[in-house]
């Protein structure tokens, strides 16, 4: 019997994942901006990227049961990366 990494999926599957992900993400922004057009919107990026890397950390690492090793690897970062970024969060 083959073992299957967690995070691996089929092409058909992947494929349908990034676009629901990518939809997920556009209909946030465009709701963000709709909530606040008319207020100034610096530091999008920044918001943005706070509000999906947190949640992205703590589910990855739960998914691995908190080897560090394993999550880092998942996401593609290195170990001590992934623990400053762990730590910024609060994660740690």
């Amino acid at each position: 019997m083959n073992a299957v990494s967690p995070l691996r999926v089929d092409a058909a599957h992947d494929s349908a994942l990034q676009p629901a992900l990518r939809e997920c993400v556009a209909r946030a922004v465009r709701r963000y901006l709709s909530d606040v057009e008319s207020q100034p919107t610096e530091g999008l990026h920044a918001l943005v990227l706070g509000e999906v890397e947190q949640p992205l950390l703590r589910e990855v690492m739960d998914w691995y049961g908190g080897n560090q090793s394993r999550a880092a690897a998942a996401l593609g970062i290195n170990r001590a990366t992934l623990r400053k970024k762990l730590q910024q969060y609060g994660l740690s």
